[in-house]
């Protein structure tokens, strides 16, 4: 195969590399080959413009370079502002308001937490919390809520 054959059908090559990265980019979804992609459109324009192949290639890379340096890390920015920050899952349990519904020591009790969840629920101090005590989550043991009564004039 000479080079004239590789000059001739290189578009081909772009477009199959372009789109390779562009799959690989909808798996990943981590930005960096959609940058790939955009410098094989850069080296696709070169060859359409009638460039060598060695200046496409050339051209191609530091168009991705320059991307993955420049552009991606303002792009990842970004989408992470967007992002749902606020707690979730066990998280989002810290710090919820209870009232305690079956006496809790540091053994077993029950509570039931704004958020309407009953759970199975110890002290975290060695204080017994009576029925009806507002208490507060401080951490999850497993499927138990380890909690504390809330301090004197602070509703639920």
């Amino acid at each position: 195969m000479d080079l004239s054959t590789i000059d001739t059908w290189a578009w081909i090559l772009w477009l199959v590399v372009i789109l390779l990265f562009l799959v690989i980019e909808m798996i990943t979804v981590e930005l960096t080959f959609l940058m790939l992609a955009l410098g094989g459109i850069v080296g696709l324009v070169a060859d359409l413009g009638g460039a060598p192949p060695w200046v496409q290639v050339i051209l191609a890379a530091a168009a991705a370079i320059a991307l993955v340096v420049f552009l991606r890390p303002r792009m990842l920015r970004r989408l992470q502002r967007t992002a749902d920050t606020r707690p979730s899952n066990v998280e989002a349990l810290i710090g919820l308001d209870g009232l305690v519904l079956a006496t809790v020591s540091r053994v077993a009790g029950q509570v039931k937490l704004a958020n309407g969840d009953i759970w199975t629920a110890r002290s975290d101090t060695d204080t017994r919390l009576d029925p009806g005590t507002p208490v507060e989550v401080a951490r999850i043991d497993g499927a138990t809520a380890v909690v504390r009564a809330r301090e004197q004039g602070v509703t639920p």
